[in-house]
């Protein structure tokens, strides 16, 4: 698995924003980011969300978004997708139910972490339906340590 980006945000867009339109919170793309066991990525809003949180940080496929953005066509960056850890060279969906390390860092794949309506607006029209079944991977985070995006 290699990793081409890392985002964090800071709050919500989406996220409890049903029936109301999303925020405005930026995703900042990083070099490096934090992951602390049990919690999440430092600084990120889903850090300390609440105990045992099958999302404390989350990966998305560069093959799988370039694919979805040729088929919609559309321009859109990696992180409109605001998932953490953006990776090529492999299939997310093989890591839920299995713990893996990336990086030193270990982790436990939980479940995919399925589009939602708000893809169709953070992405394109037809995002949701195109990410079925390859929205990302949801994780817990089991040791402390760095990702960083190596060039």
């Amino acid at each position: 698995m290699e990793i081409r980006h890392l985002f964090i945000s800071p709050d919500h867009n989406y996220f409890g924003h049903h029936g109301l339109p999303p925020g405005q919170n930026p995703v900042y793309e990083v070099s490096e980011i934090e992951c602390v066991a049990g919690h999440g990525v430092r600084g990120d809003r889903f850090f300390d969300y609440k105990p045992d949180y099958k999302g404390q940080i989350t990966f998305f496929s560069s093959e799988v978004f370039a694919e979805v953005c040729r088929l919609l066509g559309t321009n859109k960056t990696p992180g409109a997708a605001r998932r953490n850890v953006v990776t090529s060279g492999i299939d997310l969906n093989s890591l839920i139910g299995r713990t893996f390390i990336v990086q030193g860092v270990e982790f436990e794949g939980v479940c995919e972490c399925k589009p939602c309506y708000w893809m169709d607006s953070a992405i394109g029209p037809g995002a949701e339906a195109a990410l079925r079944g390859r929205g990302g991977l949801r994780a817990k985070i089991l040791n402390d340590g760095i990702l960083r995006v190596r060039e």
